[in-house]
């Protein structure tokens, strides 16, 4: 039986990713499967590992449900830690001065490409 691995690099089309939008995705790292996401905050995106520096959960408790009610926030579902998306630091909640783990993140012309660190 032939397992499925998910692709060392991700893309997707920058349009496709409006101011205040998410998108996740899968990754296989040095044998382990990553599952990040990246947002496009104020025109500019950032990709992070979808693990809270808490306790490891992921942060959207909703498929693809990253912002805290605000908009303006991303809210770790588990224990309501809150960072800021250009960041990633954790401003709020029991990981307060910690910070989501970056994932790299180029742009090829209108699309992103999300890599292993």
């Amino acid at each position: 039986m032939q397992r499925m691995t998910a692709p060392a690099e991700w893309r997707c089309s920058a349009a496709e990713l409006t101011p205040g939008r998410t998108t996740k995705f899968r990754l296989e790292c040095r044998g382990r499967g990553v599952e990040g996401f990246v947002v496009n905050h104020d025109g500019e995106y950032h990709a992070y590992v979808n693990r809270c520096p808490h306790v490891g959960t992921p942060l959207d408790l909703w498929p693809n449900e990253f912002f805290a009610e605000d908009g303006r926030t991303f809210i770790c579902s588990t224990h309501g830690a809150l960072y800021e998306p250009a960041t990633g630091y954790c401003t709020a909640g029991p990981c307060a001065g910690d910070s989501l783990t970056r994932l790299p993140l180029r742009r090829e012309g209108d699309i992103l490409v999300v890599t292993c660190p």
